[in-house]
Parts: structure tokens; C-alpha cells; sequence
């Protein structure tokens, strides 16, 4: 109990600061896990809303591997079979090079290990104070806007997933599907529940409070001693699919397999 209240104090303290700054996605925020230990008044019989148009989405699995200041590869599971929309925003970035040269801005291992969190664009500036991070997300060049993802969350027993909403607040007793274990893989945002964009985080702990609130979409299944490793500040060298980029789909086609671009 302790260091739970410990967490909420920090963790409330941080996401206040960033998410002063824009509505973009900030950090998993402990100010939800109170409604995670709360059993919903609703039935436990799980239900599904409309997913999403005209966002890249992952029919099926696909391998991603990150370089992390030249060590062994980090090698992340991304499951679109669970997450479609959330996994294919992460393909999708990974394959247009979003994301090398991006900086782990966020590390807690102290006093007890929680997460490392990376994904800001604006990291890519090597001038660009450290302290600044968190608030910033994926800009598509094609139309010069913004690019947000729903939450989203497959209960356990659903056919398919709840979007834009937590499912405490979807009424929904059942447990997700994914969950935050050591080494699982998912979006960070702000407390809007659609603002995720292209910040995310890797557990280093078992994590299960943030289950109901936040989209996990893949695991970490090599490499993780190099996530223990991460410290604030360690860039992305680069970021590829090495398997699974057919199962990509844009916008309802089939994405085109290229090289991703190389850092700017």
C-alpha cells in the first residue's frame, strides 16, 4: 500500500506537468488506478463499439526490433490480432522511421521499478531539453495533421476490442486481454482517452493497475535486460519490422513493404 501511494503521488505529480504543456499523450497516469481496483456495476459481459476508419491497423502479428545505443536488439512482439488499431499505428510509424533517433525521456526503476517511456518526436532535436519531453506526438507529412489513436482495449471473451473509453467506464467487469506484465508494450497518453499518438512505454514490472486504463499491444520477448538497462536519455538507433509487415493494412489496403528512412 505504500509504495501504491507512493506511485500515485509521483506519477500524478508528472503528468500534471507535462499534460500543462499539450493535450498530447503524456504518461500512464495513476490517477486511473483507483478505478482499477473498483469492480464495475455493469454486467461482465463483455461488449464492442465500432472500430476506427482510416487508421493504419495490423491484421495479425509482427516483429519489431530496436537498437538501443548499439547494444542487442530489443525484440517486441506487436499483436494486431488483440490490438489492431494500436498495433498498426506502431508498424506503421517503425516502418516510416519514426522513430529512430528518438529519445527514452521518461525511466522510474526507483524505488521501485515501474517504466521506460519514449516516442516523443520532438526528441529528434538533439538541442531540445530533455526536461521537455512527453508532450509531443506523430505529425503525418502527408496532411501536415496530427495523428491520434483511440484507446483501445479487448476485454477477455470479446470478439473485438472497446475504443475510446476505459472499461470501467464501458461498464465492463471482465479483464482485458493484454496486460501490463514485465515487458509488455503500450501507449502512453493524456487523460483524454483518444490522444495516444506515438509515445510509449515498456513495463519493468508487473503493472496491473494500469490494465483497465491503458492499451498494451505487444510484449517484449528478447532483449528485455536491455530495457533494464535503458537510462533517461538513451536514444533509438533504429527501429524495423523484421517480420509481419504483410499484415499491415492502410486504410482498409494492403501497405506497401519499404526500407525505413534513415534518421534525419
Amino acid at each position: 500500500m505504500q509504495m501504491r501511494r507512493w506511485l500515485v503521488s509521483l506519477l500524478v505529480v508528472s503528468a500534471l506537468v507535462a499534460g500543462g504543456c499539450s493535450p498530447q499523450e503524456t504518461s500512464p497516469s495513476p490517477s486511473d488506478s483507483s478505478s482499477a481496483a473498483t469492480t464495475p456495476s455493469a454486467s461482465a459481459t463483455p461488449v464492442s463499439s465500432p472500430e476506427p476508419a482510416n487508421l493504419p491497423r495490423l491484421e495479425g502479428k509482427a516483429t519489431v526490433e530496436l537498437t538501443v545505443k548499439g547494444g542487442k536488439p530489443i525484440t517486441i512482439e506487436v499483436d494486431g490480432t488483440n490490438a489492431p488499431i494500436t498495433a498498426g499505428n506502431f508498424v506503421d510509424l517503425v516502418q516510416q522511421g519514426v522513430y529512430d533517433g528518438l529519445v527514452f525521456h521518461r525511466v522510474i526503476r526507483e524505488p521501485q521499478p515501474f517504466v521506460v517511456q519514449g516516442g516523443d518526436p520532438q526528441s529528434k532535436d538533439p538541442n531540445f531539453p530533455l526536461e521537455q519531453l512527453g508532450t509531443g506526438g506523430f505529425v503525418d507529412p502527408a496532411t501536415g495533421q496530427p495523428r491520434n489513436i483511440p484507446l483501445e482495449i479487448k476485454p477477455e471473451g470479446s470478439a473485438s476490442p472497446v475504443y475510446g473509453k476505459t472499461l470501467d467506464t464501458a461498464g465492463i467487469a471482465a479483464a482485458p486481454q493484454l496486460k501490463h506484465t514485465r515487458g509488455a508494450v503500450a501507449m502512453a497518453r493524456a487523460s483524454i482517452p483518444d490522444s495516444a499518438s506515438s509515445q510509449f512505454y515498456v513495463a519493468l514490472t508487473d503493472l496491473k493497475f494500469l490494465d483497465r486504463d491503458y492499451a498494451v499491444f505487444g510484449y517484449v520477448t528478447q532483449g528485455m535486460d536491455v530495457v533494464d538497462k535503458i537510462q533517461q536519455g538513451d536514444r533509438i538507433e533504429s527501429a524495423k519490422v523484421t517480420k509481419g509487415i504483410e499484415n499491415l493494412k492502410q486504410s482498409g489496403a494492403a501497405a506497401t513493404p519499404s526500407p525505413s528512412p534513415s534518421p534525419q
